[in-house]
């Protein structure tokens, strides 16, 4: 059995995490670290390489339809910034993550404080 979870009791060998790319070498007998939704599976270095090569075909053969897949993303996100536009233009809210007003909003110059008033006599 190639597939083996953590926790469980293993013998002799060398048992891999392909999530995290970790690699354990069990001399003897001995429990495989991590949490139950760990999964570990029992190959010599060898068959990993051997799998480099698969692995990089696999890669090779689908990479044209990340391709397709990451142009159909940008043109549907586009479409949507398109058609979303006009009513973001129309929603309008007080708050701007960005500014903090720990002194408080700026209420606008007051009146009273400049020299053209009419009660204000400096001549």
């Amino acid at each position: 059995m190639f597939r083996h979870n953590a926790g469980s009791k293993v013998g002799k060998g060398t048992y891999w995490n392909f999530s995290t790319g970790e690699r354990i070498d069990i001399s003897s007998e001995g429990v495989l670290p991590g949490d139950a939704g760990t999964t570990y599976f029992k190959l010599p270095a060898s068959g990993i390489v051997a799998l480099g090569p698969i692995l990089g075909l696999l890669y090779a053969a689908f990479l044209p339809f990340i391709g397709i897949a990451m142009l159909l993303k940008l043109i549907i996100q586009k479409i949507a910034s398109a058609v979303m536009a006009p009513a973001q233009k129309s929603a309008s809210f007080g708050w701007r993550p960005s500014e903090s007003y720990l002194a408080g909003k700026k209420k606008g110059a007051k009146k009273d404080e400049g020299g053209d008033s009419p009660g204000n006599n400096k001549g």
